[in-house]
């Protein structure tokens, strides 16, 4: 079993913000696979699914950003999913937009979403796939950037798409070190 957790915050006023690329990835990854119900549990809205003969949990903490570490918590305790078999999707600032990079383990940087994740995580050995958004090119402040709209045609989107191709690979079987290869840059 994988879970498979994007990072956001919830409402409609940060849809399609930077800070909600990991909702923007599980929802593309749901619509890939034709996922249509949802539940919500364990502090998230929840889909479930199969995928190459594994069942696989889509998660959208309705948490906030700030605090994602306790749906995390709930939802590896209810689906008995060990950090190895954990995937978190999120924005990362130090990376160029329409960039990918995954890893293994790791810090959680400035990513207030992930120090959050690192506090509740019995240990941090899962995957985390990190889409670029870039910093801000004005004198715009990192909290208005991050819970600003991606404007259409961002080369953010491109990552978006990266991501949602890598992680599909991952789900279907292509090994961790075949997909960073492939995908991480």
């Amino acid at each position: 079993m994988k879970l498979v957790i994007g990072l956001g915050n919830i409402g409609k006023e940060y849809e399609k913000t930077h800070h909600n690329v990991g909702f923007l990835v599980v929802d593309a990854l749901k619509q890939k696979f034709n996922i249509t119900k949802e539940k919500k549990e364990c502090d998230a809205i929840v889909s479930e699914c199969n995928i190459g003969g594994e069942k696989v949990v889509f998660a959208k903490p309705t948490t906030f950003m700030n605090a994602s570490g306790r749906a995390l918590c709930a939802l590896q305790k209810k689906y008995g999913v060990p950090a190895c078999d954990t995937i978190i999707v999120h924005d990362d600032m130090d990376i160029e937009p329409g960039f990918v990079r995954i890893r293994n383990s790791g810090s959680a940087g400035t990513h207030n979403g992930m120090k959050s994740i690192l506090a509740f995580a019995n240990g941090d050995n899962f995957v985390r796939f990190r889409v670029g958004i870039g910093r801000p090119q004005t004198e715009q402040t990192i909290v208005d950037y991050v819970l600003d709209h991606i404007p259409n045609g961002s080369k953010i989107y491109e990552g978006i798409s990266c991501c949602v191709e890598a992680l599909s690979d991952l789900l279907n079987g292509t090994t961790l070190e075949m997909i960073q290869t492939k995908y991480s840059k």
